[in-house]
């Protein structure tokens, strides 16, 4: 070890000692003042308890001492407060808030003075989920304990800037108003200086429209409030709500749930997402309007000129307990010297595609708040929208059971596509009658090689007998957006909420006929009979389905385990926790295509359609062939070629 080394050593070790000694005089002297500390702590503890038998005999003269002195002291926060606040919102900051309902036919509005805001609503016309019989309880759209809306801004205290929560104030209320149109309003007042206040107007319609009655208008006005305003150029928002479970099933109606906003100009609209537990998202640009929705209602807040920037957020509850998700929007309003209010509406009421349709802003415009009913994007969405709804509710205005309406939209969807089934069929027959051939022609070419040369034979051979090889296939492709749109469409209609059928209390949810004390992965907690004889179904049209195609078609026989027994299997898992209606939908379309199939099946004579196979055959071979089907075969021949080529 050199000289540098030993020295550095020793430095290092000079200072390690000189830092735990000071360290621990730091220790010491930390101790002994914890130490002072504690020891007056407990005099005066000491002392407190010694001159509280003498405080219990002293004479009234010292409890008035006592009473000045607190009074004083309240004088002074009070004094403090006034200095930051001024007169009128200490006054607000102080006074005792108070609540009152506000109603039409078709709402219950609670209102608070306490920051002048909307602390529930009922919904009047409809009710919570509960057993057959027992459904007495109200919508809540809200819970009033976490429900809030706030303004919050800047005022001016000399060179300082006050901030101001609405929240934290309360409003003075004036006696509601009849309108001559038979609404009602509601105006609530914030003081904020002489002669300068906060104004609240709400305007709660009563005109037997629901697109109206479900609406509340809410103006905000800032009077003579540019004197008092600090420089700004935002107020914010501050909205947040706790919403109830409504509905039988937590996860069904919490993938229901979110949060959904709208772009100005655009006819779509976005959502946080469903599956997630919690979500939040900032929004730079401009949004027409924010919702809190549900699976059947929502909370809607409405910007008729639009926020300048929306930062939402949701977190779900447990599904023990009775809420369902806590959601929050803080939304930027412009702001300048020049402002004087602001024009919103909220809608709360159900997510009924009819009246949410209807609605529009204070300016007349389509505010596409109908998007809230996820009908499905793209061909699905044009389904439910313009063939799905119209039937339906044409049908709602003459027969009043579900049940029997669902059944006629099943019979309508086979009778429009029997033609194609039909044809359907009939490709199915010719590809059996002409399998034979098939079989021969794979004898004929059974090296891989000759693999172009087998299908050029075999599309030879389809078009001979006029066999379109798709055409098995049409009528599922023509069902497939029918289906995948009902699988939208039952979920999301109101409508089939609180209607009994059968066994089932409710078709928008599942129906329970036996409940399991345990959980099963994937499945639930209980037994959807409806799911059941969905599933039961599928298993007998896919055996039938295959023993039609499996002759004709011998790729079929590698998927008869998949198709067979696995897919009812995975939709009786899926489908367990799903609405009856849609269960039922499914149920009986399974049953009118396999009796629609059996029908055709003795309409059909596979000797006649030999025949005509035949004629046509001699036909074709004695025509010319076309300049397509001669350079089909010229392609044919020159990839054979290539391929031989290779091999070379």
């Amino acid at each position: 070890m050199d000289k540098k080394s030993i020295i550095g050593i020793a430095v290092v070790a000079v200072l390690f000692l000189g830092f735990a000694y000071f360290n621990s005089q730091q220790q010491k002297e930390y101790l002994e003042q914890k130490a002072a500390y504690e020891a007056y702590v407990d005099s005066v503890a000491a002392a407190a308890r010694a001159a509280a038998p003498v405080a219990d005999s002293l004479t009234s003269g010292n409890g008035v001492q006592a009473e000045v002195a607190a009074a004083e002291a309240a004088a002074a926060v009070r004094e403090r407060q006034v200095e930051t606040l001024g007169e009128s919102l200490t006054a607000a900051r102080e006074a005792e808030a108070e609540e009152f309902t506000v109603e039409n036919d078709v709402i219950s509005v609670l209102f608070s003075t306490r920051g002048g805001q909307i602390k529930g609503v009922t919904l009047k016309d409809y009710t919570k989920y509960a057993p057959r019989g027992k459904r007495d309880r109200k919508i809540e759209m809200m819970d009033p304990a976490t429900a809030r809306f706030g303004l919050s801004f800047y005022l001016k205290n000399g060179l300082k800037n006050v901030p101001v929560n609405t929240l934290d104030y309360v409003f003075t209320a004036q006696p509601v108003a009849g309108e001559a149109d038979g609404a009602k309003s509601v105006v609530m007042r914030l003081p904020v200086a002489e002669g300068a206040y906060l104004e609240y107007r709400y305007l709660i319609y009563d005109t037997e429209a629901p697109e109206r009655d479900y609406l509340v208008d809410f103006d905000v006005r800032l009077v003579n409030m540019a004197p008092e305003m600090a420089n700004q150029t935002q107020i914010q928002i501050d909205w947040a709500n706790t919403t109830f479970q409504n509905e039988k099933g937590f996860q069904n109606e919490n993938m229901y749930t979110t949060l959904s906003y709208r772009f100005p100009n655009e006819t779509s609209i976005e959502e946080l997402g469903m599956s997630e537990s919690s979500k939040s998202k900032n929004i730079s640009t401009q949004v027409n309007w924010v919702a809190f929705k549900q699976q059947f209602f929502s909370s809607v807040f409405i910007a008729p000129d639009n926020v300048s920037y929306a930062n939402l957020a949701f977190d779900t509850a447990a599904p023990e307990s009775s809420l369902l998700k806590t959601f929050t929007a803080q939304m930027g309003l412009p702001y300048t010297p020049q402002t004087e209010g602001y024009d919103f509406a909220f809608y709360f009421g159900p997510n009924k595609y009819s009246i949410l349709k209807k609605v529009d802003d204070a300016n007349g415009a389509d505010i596409h708040l109908e998007r809230l009913v996820p009908l499905g994007w793209g061909i699905f969405g044009w389904v439910n929208r313009w063939c799905v709804i119209p039937v339906f509710d044409f049908l709602r205005n003459y027969i009043g059971s579900f049940g029997i309406i669902i059944f006629i939209l099943v019979l309508l969807v086979k009778l429009v596509i029997s033609p194609l089934t039909y044809k359907s069929y009939v490709s199915m027959a010719k590809m059996r009658l002409v399998k034979p051939q098939i079989d021969e022609l794979a004898k004929k070419y059974p090296k891989p090689e000759d693999a172009m040369k087998k299908q050029q034979a075999t599309m030879e051979l389809y078009k001979k007998a006029g066999i379109n090889p798709m055409g098995g296939c049409i009528p599922m492709l023509i069902q497939m957006p029918i289906l995948i749109a009902m699988f939208r469409f039952f979920p999301a209609s109101i409508e089939l909420r609180e209607q009994p059928f059968l066994w089932a209390d409710d078709l928008s949810s599942y129906d329970s006929i036996v409940n399991l004390p345990f959980s099963i992965p994937f499945y639930g907690d209980h037994v959807s009979l409806f799911a059941l004889l969905m599933a039961v179904s599928l298993f007998g049209y896919s055996w039938f389905n295959y023993q039609q195609t499996a002759s004709s078609q011998p790729q079929m026989a590698g998927m008869k385990f998949m198709m067979v027994y696995m897919m009812p299997i995975m939709m009786l898992f899926w489908f367990n926790s799903y609405s009856s209606g849609l269960c039922y939908y499914y149920l009986l379309s399974n049953i009118f295509t396999i009796g629609q199939t059996l029908v055709i099946r003795r309409m059909v004579d596979d000797n006649k359609i030999h025949a005509i196979m035949q004629a046509n055959a001699a036909k074709k071979s004695k025509g010319k062939k076309s300049k397509f089907q001669q350079r089909y075969e010229e392609l044919m021949r020159q990839q054979e070629a290539q391929q031989r080529a290779k091999k070379k």
